[in-house]
């Protein structure tokens, strides 16, 4: 039931900053929101850090550097979001970035990429992608 709480709360925080990073990008720059977006999040990461960590940030060197990339995959994200809620809309841009993510994340669990456990093909996870990409040219419909 937590799994789910936090999953709800992260979305619905995906779609806030969808916009609020695009408000910021029509501002500033699509780039340079990118700048400012990571600097905020730098600062409350410092303070989560502070308040809750439990971990140790001096292990980082054991970490297999390919992971390293999901900073610059941050980046990746913030303006591709930008340029996608601008053009778009925050509704459609969100629903074709949750299918694309749904799609990477089903090839990732199928072939066990990134030593994640490999999970059969479900033709049940198929359709529901599937219905998922039919919803979305529903919605398009004017």
């Amino acid at each position: 039931m937590l799994g789910i709480l936090f999953a709800v709360m992260a979305g619905v925080c995906i779609s806030l900053q969808n916009v609020f990073n695009t408000r910021v990008g029509d501002s500033v720059g699509s780039i340079e929101a990118t700048v400012v977006v990571h600097a905020v999040g730098l600062v409350a990461s410092i303070i989560m850090v502070v308040l809750l960590g439990d971990g140790d940030l001096s292990k980082v060197g054991n970490v297999d550097k390919i992971y390293l990339i999901g900073g610059a995959l941050g980046v990746a994200i913030v303006i591709g979001v930008i340029k996608g809620v601008s053009s778009l809309g925050a509704a459609q841009a969100v629903m074709i970035v949750m299918l694309a993510q749904l799609a990477v994340a089903y090839c990732i669990d199928t072939l066990g990429l990134f030593g994640m456990d490999k999970l059969p093909i479900s033709m049940s996870k198929v359709a529901g992608l599937a219905i998922m990409l039919g919803g979305l040219f529903v919605f398009r419909l004017k």
